[in-house]
């Protein structure tokens, strides 16, 4: 397969094919230490969630500047982390099935910290079935706290999760851990708060209690029996942590670069950034992203290659066909997995270029 040229270290962003992310390295370093800081400040373990990124360099500098560890979703994610060298892995999701078992196993023996979740008998006894001869591998209860995904569902269902555990051949319980929807921190604490007195009535040890989540990362102090918190988008940002009140526009580090290709009419343009470079996720927006240069024109329609803009709100100077644009987006985690570089750049000048090596991975 043809692949066009990596952009070269020195080049003017304004030169580079499009559409192509950008990530900003002084938003970003700034993002890192922000939230890094808050977590020091009240006593919190980090462990960001690379599903953002997917970049082994990204998470050594998260590590460098304080994070206890690394957050993944699939085997493979964690594999790909395992190869750069890291240790601390936490995989956030019910691992079934002997596919999926035969590869775990290895990736336990060859790393110290892996630790994955569970919150079902069934998924207990597939992995007690799988280490029951191998190294223990370290499980946590994973808790619905009200964000009605996966977990068990009270704390008397964790407790009793997490005695199974404790019981399984092959297995520790490595402690309980949830992801909550936004702003629930009271329910959050009083889940927690009950299912740790109970362990400990029990004699269970819980040596981690995890919470999670960008959107109100900076009121996890208020979940006072967490021990660690796990965050992935902040380290980029987006439109919609912007309108959570998590940052401003101007904290987010990820932008795409794309070129207007079309002026059919004076209120319409066209861009060649359509729902393979921006998304098709809303996120409750009525569109489909800010372009920086034009915020009031509105991203109103995609297809896979083309981006409709409705520039009847802009007022004074329009773009042009041929001039280039940036956008940042609804939602950033899922622009990472739709391409396989990612371009830094600092004051539009090129710093370097990582390729998304986690990305569009099976399990």
């Amino acid at each position: 397969m043809m692949q066009l040229p990596r952009p070269r270290i020195g080049q003017p962003i304004a030169e580079l094919s499009t559409p192509l992310p950008l990530v900003d390295e002084d938003r970003l370093a700034a993002n890192i230490a922000r939230v890094q800081d808050y977590m020091y400040s009240h006593g919190l373990a980090f462990r960001p969630h690379i599903k953002t990124h997917k970049i082994p360099a990204i998470a050594a500098e998260q590590v460098k500047a304080g994070a206890k560890g690394i957050n993944c979703q699939k085997i493979t994610e964690a594999e790909v982390f395992a190869d750069a060298g890291f240790e601390d892995l936490l995989i956030t999701f019910n691992i079934l099935g002997p596919e999926k078992l035969k590869r775990l196993v290895p990736l336990n023996a060859r790393i110290s910290g892996l630790k994955v979740v569970a919150d079902s008998e069934i998924t207990i006894r597939g992995l007690s079935a799988a280490f029951a001869a191998e190294r223990p591998l370290s499980v946590l209860v994973e808790c619905d706290t009200g964000g009605g995904r996966c977990g068990v569902q009270s704390p008397e269902a964790a407790i009793a999760l997490a005695e199974t555990i404790a019981a399984a051949p092959g297995l520790t319980f490595g402690g309980i851990l949830t992801y909550p929807k936004a702003n629930s921190e009271e329910a959050v604490e009083a889940f927690f708060a009950t299912t740790r007195e109970g362990l400990a009535t029990r004699g269970l040890p819980c040596p981690i209690v995890s919470n999670g989540g960008t959107p109100s990362l900076f009121f996890a102090h208020k979940v006072p029996s967490a021990t660690e918190h796990r965050a992935g988008t902040y380290v980029y940002n987006d439109r919609a942590m912007a309108r959570a009140g998590h940052c401003s526009l101007d904290d987010c580090a990820m932008s795409i670069l794309a070129t207007v290709v079309s002026r059919p009419t004076e209120d319409r343009a066209i861009l060649d950034a359509g729902s393979k470079a921006l998304t098709s996720d809303l996120l409750g927006f009525s569109d489909y992203g800010v372009i920086v240069e034009y915020p009031d024109a509105v991203i109103c329609g995609l297809s896979e290659e083309h981006g409709t803009v409705d520039l009847s709100k802009v007022q004074g100077r329009r773009p042009e066909i041929g001039e280039k644009v940036r956008i940042i987006p609804n939602h950033t985690c899922v622009v990472s997995n739709l391409f396989d570089l990612m371009t830094f750049h600092r004051d539009g000048i090129v710093t370097r270029v990582e390729d998304v090596a986690a990305r569009g991975l099976v399990w």
